[in-house]
């Protein structure tokens, strides 16, 4: 085969999808490319093919089957040496072990922890204004604490806890650490975890963990160890993601005011400005693969058992026959059946918490601080470049 291009492709624009996306949308919407250890992969272009591919239980999620594609070699050492999470089973592992924490996580359960959420994200607002000296970093005093304190809570982590927890995610999340300090890191949350987890099976409390060691492992339906990782999970997870689409939201708005002024005049275009940051900047981009555990055609092609896909939603987000002029920001954009939190059995567990972060975030920052702007031009903002990892800005700094 000729002419294989490479995966990831290079992006030109620091918060849009690679150009290339739109032509192999038009051209040859399903096509291999080669990923870093040589081997190929079918890309998956298309709203209608990636929404296929997500709902096929013929494409499978299990990361140490052969062919599964891999982001790099930490990757492929982490599927082999790690016990999986749910979001790395196929039914019914995948089945059990996500409806254990799915009722934790429903459109009701999160609608009824809205006040909780507010109150954390005035309390970071309150901390940015009353004790901060301006310009502030909005990713490190806003965007990354709303969703950590949130999940802290979510899951019982003591309060005196935080300090190190917030250094050990920092190591594992701020791209500059070498990969022995990254898993260094890791390991030392997951150390935390499982201290966590004995203490909470001794002491239940009022949270996931508590909940889950009492109705899980006690009965002998989860080990101590998997849940030990099912925490690690969900602690960090979507944090990182959440947070990413609180600041570049942001900035987005900031880019296009007309639309921030509109925003502010009628708060409850929030829900609808939200759906559209997550469909413009699509904060997970990467979490779409699968292998084909048999021979199964997609939009006319044939993948074959053994082969490696990779569905791309950052492109289906983006592609014209879905979504008209699909490469504007336009909060008013209805309907929107952007594919950011996958699709499926496995869309995103948290995504009625992570809307509800998001929406809350910027919704109250934009009317908490009416003179809000950038304290740096727009060609100083340091931006993630890295084309193999999600849009993201190093820092933002900001004033009101």
């Amino acid at each position: 085969m000729t002419d294989v291009p490479s995966f990831p492709m290079e992006r030109t624009s620091p918060l849009r999808p690679p150009p290339e996306y739109t032509k192999l949308r038009k051209e040859n919407p399903i096509s291999k490319a080669k990923i870093w250890d040589g081997s190929l992969v079918w890309l998956i272009t298309r709203h209608n093919d990636v929404h296929t591919v997500l709902i096929d239980p013929r494409f499978s999620k299990v990361r140490t089957h052969p062919g599964f594609p891999e982001t790099g070699p930490g990757g492929k050492a982490a599927a082999r040496a790690t016990k999986p999470t749910f979001v790395d089973m196929d039914p019914p592992e995948h089945t059990r072990h996500r409806g254990m924490v799915e009722q934790d996580f429903t459109i009701e359960k999160i609608e009824s922890m809205r006040p909780q959420i507010q109150q954390i994200v005035d309390q970071v607002i309150d901390n940015m204004i009353n004790n901060l000296t301006q310009p502030v970093d909005l990713v490190a005093s806003f965007a990354m604490s709303v969703p950590t304190l949130i999940i802290y809570k979510i899951l019982g982590i003591p309060y005196e806890d935080h300090e190190f927890l917030h250094k050990c995610n920092s190591i594992r999340t701020n791209g500059s650490a070498t990969s022995a300090e990254a898993s260094d890191a890791s390991k030392d949350l997951m150390d935390y975890l499982g201290r966590l987890v004995t203490k909470k099976a001794r002491e239940p409390s009022n949270d996931i963990i508590s909940r889950l060691v009492t109705e899980q492992v006690r009965t002998g339906q989860l080990t101590h160890e998997e849940l030990t990782a099912m925490s690690f999970l969900l602690l960090v997870a979507g944090n990182a993601t959440t947070a990413n689409m609180i600041a570049l939201g942001i900035l987005t708005l900031l880019q296009h005011p007309d639309q921030l002024a509109e925003l502010r005049q009628t708060p409850s275009l929030i829900y609808d400005a939200v759906e559209e940051i997550l469909r413009y900047l699509t904060g997970s981009q990467f979490a779409t693969r699968r292998v084909a555990i048999e021979d199964v055609e997609v939009g006319g092609t044939l993948i074959k058992k053994g082969e490696g896909v990779w569905a791309l939603n950052a492109s289906a987000n983006d592609d014209e026959s879905i979504f008209s002029n699909p490469t504007q920001f336009n909060i008013h954009r209805k309907p929107n059946p952007h594919l950011s939190f996958g699709d499926g059995i496995h869309i995103c567990v948290a995504q009625h918490l992570a809307r509800a972060e998001i929406q809350i975030a910027i919704a109250t920052l934009i009317r908490r601080l009416p003179n809000l702007q950038l304290a740096i031009s727009l060609d100083q903002i340091h931006y993630v470049t890295d084309s193999s990892r999600d849009y993201a800005v190093t820092n933002l700094p900001i004033k009101w």
